[in-house]
């Protein structure tokens, strides 16, 4: 069986997007429910609140950016 070059790009990206999911649902949920660790770099990940609020944080900075970007295609079109 052959893939061609699209299947095979669309495939990287799809598990660069999961990797990364995985990756941030572990830092910024997973790893606060987990015991305290000995290892420092998973020590500082599970003591970092910066991802937990990153994401509820960008989703009214996202609503302005989108009414934004619709009223300028709206006065665009008006125009």
């Amino acid at each position: 069986m052959r893939f061609s070059k699209e299947d095979v790009v669309g495939s990287v990206f799809m598990a660069f997007g999961i990797t990364l999911f995985v990756g941030f649902f572990y830092a910024a949920i997973l790893s606060k429910l987990l015991p305290p660790y000995e290892n420092r770099l998973l020590a500082a990940i599970q003591n970092d609140w910066y991802y937990c609020l990153l994401v509820p944080l960008t989703l009214p900075v996202i609503i302005v950016a989108v009414y934004l970007h619709w009223l300028s295609m709206k006065m665009f079109k008006h125009a």
